[in-house]
């Protein structure tokens, strides 16, 4: 019996929307990475990206469970002494929504070159519009 493995060049692209609005940033993140890794695909390789385009919308509605927006630091070290920063995520929920959902779907995605490649088709918008509407998205789907 042979297996079947995908090759880059025919990897089909689909893109997908996932609205984020009262749902948990863990659960939209958890999907969209699903979807970039194409992991919902019969024809799914670990070895090649098969993956599709997401689009997040409405980052800025998304919830925190429990304490996270007083407990849960984002930390960013500039590498000299003392270059520490810490921001609090009810601050960063605030401010930089997109980046916040962007760092929750990265955390999910394999830290390889296929997980760089993969985020690079993630667009995340803090409100409801995004500007590809051109390639025709499609809600996701539920059972992701």
């Amino acid at each position: 019996m042979s297996t079947y493995m995908a090759k880059v060049e025919a990897v089909e692209r689909k893109w997908y929307v996932i609205d984020a609005a009262g749902v948990p940033m863990g659960k939209t993140a958890a999907k969209a990475a699903v979807l970039l890794r194409g992991k919902h695909k019969p024809e799914f390789t670990p070895n090649v990206d098969c993956g599709d385009f997401v689009i997040i919308i409405n980052a800025k509605d998304a919830v925190l469970t429990g304490n996270k927006l007083e407990q849960k630091y984002y930390r960013t070290h500039s590498g000299y002494a003392g270059g520490l920063k810490e921001t609090k995520y009810r601050i960063l929920m605030k401010e930089k929504p997109a980046l916040a959902m962007k760092l929750a779907v990265r955390g999910m995605l394999p830290k390889n070159s296929i997980g760089r490649w993969s985020l690079n088709r993630c667009k995340i918008y803090a409100g409801a519009e995004h500007k590809h509407q051109a390639q025709k998205p499609v809600d996701a789907p539920d059972y992701i």
